[in-house]
């Protein structure tokens, strides 16, 4: 196997307030840790860095919690460490998090300085009753501010996350958001349905969401304004103008080999002989600071075989273009032909479509897509 593109995750796991809808490892705190937590995650990634043996880092992303809750000084320091570490693509694609409710136009100058160019603002509505309902700490008119401040800032690689089907949402009220969203010309837009998550304020006291009609009018109708709007859609909740995919994302989606440091943080990592190898780290902040060298991994498994197949699909059918037969052999180092037998079925009841420019889950499919997607899994 010949190794596939490598990311690096790195997590910042705090936030201010944590949302009612948030599954994610994330801790409420305001004084944060900066210099403890980034001299963690450099001892985390210097033992990670044998793994990949000098390979070039193509993408990296700061997700979290809330990001932005670092100072710029902080970011830099990091920035400049990892590049220090390990070898750094010439066009590396650095995005980072950040929600409106932490954001500041001088931040913003510092983030971009640091050497981010591509920022993830977590909106998720321009109306403060939903924004209210989802506990962001941000309202409407900070969340448009923080749209000026970035691209004041010189942020032109712009994601703004969205989500619809939210609490007594009608069909109007998600496409005013979407108005919004499009008002400030994101070069990227998530945008996704609200799921309910276990082990979330949500799941313990469900919100009244929208009926299916609404949601399915709420879907079709986005779409085509999307689309209207120059914006085409590469995967099952991404949408960008032409030239701005998130490549880290979707590095993701087609197999692709990451590095994660930080609390709670994953990797998949590709060996020449074949095995692949995930891993998660220590998801307590206090506990992931203090762990000596060696000591971040929590977790840690290579793939069996006979799921290999069932995890390349689980990712590739969410991209619209979906994957080639040479792909699937490339990233997983089997025969395309253990592929035939689930592909036979799928083409035969027109979930999935193949020709030559690949294998696709077509519209009726992409409704039917775990149900699809469980069938190439063992068992």
């Amino acid at each position: 196997m010949n190794p596939p593109p490598l990311g690096l995750y790195i997590h910042l796991p705090w936030c201010e307030r944590k949302c009612p809808y948030c599954d994610f490892n994330s801790h409420e705190i305001l004084d944060i840790p900066e210099d403890a937590y980034i001299d963690a995650l450099l001892r985390d990634l210097s033992d990670d860095l044998p793994l990949v043996q000098g390979r070039t880092i193509e993408t990296l992303f700061i997700g979290g919690g809330t990001p932005s809750l670092f100072s710029g000084a902080a970011i830099a320091r990091l920035l400049k460490a990892v590049g220090n570490l390990t070898p750094l693509s010439a066009d590396l694609e650095a995005t980072m998090e950040a929600n409106p409710g932490s954001a500041e136009a001088e931040k913003f100058v510092a983030f971009r300085k640091a050497g981010i160019n591509r920022l993830s603002l977590g909106i998720q509505s321009f109306q403060d009753r939903q924004l209210q309902t989802l506990g962001r700490v941000h309202d409407c008119e900070q969340g448009h501010a923080a749209l000026g401040f970035a691209r004041a800032a010189g942020f032109q690689s712009l994601n703004i996350d969205l989500m619809h089907g939210l609490p007594g949402q009608t069909q109007a009220s998600a496409l005013a958001d979407l108005h919004a969203a499009l008002g400030h010309k994101p070069t990227h837009l998530s945008w996704y349905q609200l799921t309910i998550e276990p082990n979330t304020v949500f799941h313990k006291r469900p919100p009244q969401l929208p009926v299916e009609d609404v949601m399915a009018d709420i879907q079709s109708t986005g779409e085509q304004l999307l689309a209207a709007a120059g914006y085409r859609q590469y995967e099952v909740s991404a949408w960008c103008l032409p030239g701005f995919e998130c490549r880290h994302n979707r590095n993701y989606w087609t197999f692709g080999d990451y590095l994660g440091i930080g609390a709670g943080a994953h990797g998949k990592i590709s060996f020449p002989d074949g095995r692949i190898r995930r891993a998660g780290k220590r998801r307590q902040p206090a506990d992931y600071i203090a762990s000596a060298p060696g000591a971040f991994t929590a977790s840690e498994q290579c793939i069996v075989p006979e799921e290999i197949a069932g995890e390349f699909i689980l990712n590739a059918l969410r991209l619209n273009m979906g994957f080639t037969l040479e792909q699937f052999e490339s990233r997983t180092g089997l025969d395309p032909r253990v592929l035939e037998p689930q592909l036979g079925t799928f083409r035969q009841q027109g979930l999935l479509e193949q020709d030559v420019r690949g294998i696709r889950a077509t519209p009726r499919g992409r409704r039917f897509l775990d149900s699809v997607i469980a069938e190439f899994f063992p068992g």
